[in-house]
Formats: structure tokens, C-alpha cells, sequence
């Protein structure tokens, strides 16, 4: 199956709006939940994905500790702050406001 690249500036999005939803969760369950529900269109890279985690941990948007997984490996599991919340929701305006505009130019006679 093609899969499409994430376009640009919304990794965060999709990263915030996956906790939301699912609560604490480690980076594969975090990656391996957006292939799943975009039907396998997007991938997150480990490249792209535990960077974006780590600066979001910097900025206070999400907190981690370290547990086991299902398989009995070593990860570290991440949950949305109050602060991520507040994100989410400015992520989710600029997203709409950008594919908003996007639509009007693409519909235009």
C-alpha cells in the first residue's frame, strides 16, 4: 500500500491528538495507532516521532516514565499534561483554519 508523507507541521497534532484518545501510551503503541486509524496512509518514523516526543517532554506538553510493555520490554510511556490539552486545541485551530483556506483555493472558479 502507497503510504503519504505526514505534511509538515502537523506531527504534533496527530501525536497530542492520539494520547488524547488513548491516554498513556509508548512510542510504537503512539506510531502504530496513527497507521492504524489512518488505514495505513500515514507513518510515523522512529526518526521523526521520539524527536517530536522529546521536545514536547521540553515544552511540558506531555510527561514520561518508564514501564514494561505487554512483551515484557523496557519503554517509556507517555500521557498528555493539562498543558498538551491547551495545545491540542491551538493545534486543532490552525490545523482547520489552514485546511480551510486550502479548500477555498483548490474550490475557487
Amino acid at each position: 500500500m502507497h503510504r503519504d508523507e505526514i505534511p509538515p507541521g502537523t506531527l504534533y497534532l496527530l501525536i497530542l491528538k492520539t494520547l488524547a484518545r488513548s491516554g498513556e501510551l509508548h512510542g510504537y503503541e503512539i506510531a502504530n495507532s496513527i497507521q492504524r486509524i489512518s488505514d495505513d496512509i500515514l507513518q510515523v518514523e522512529e526518526g521523526s516521532l521520539y524527536p517530536a516526543l522529546q521536545r514536547m517532554l521540553i515544552k511540558g506538553w506531555v510527561t514520561a516514565k518508564w514501564g514494561t510493555t505487554a512483551g515484557n520490554r523496557r519503554a517509556r510511556y507517555y500521557q498528555l499534561t493539562a498543558a498538551g490539552r491547551k495545545q491540542l486545541a491551538v493545534e486543532m485551530s490552525q490545523f482547520e483554519r489552514v485546511i480551510g483556506a486550502i479548500t477555498r483555493v483548490i474550490e475557487a472558479v
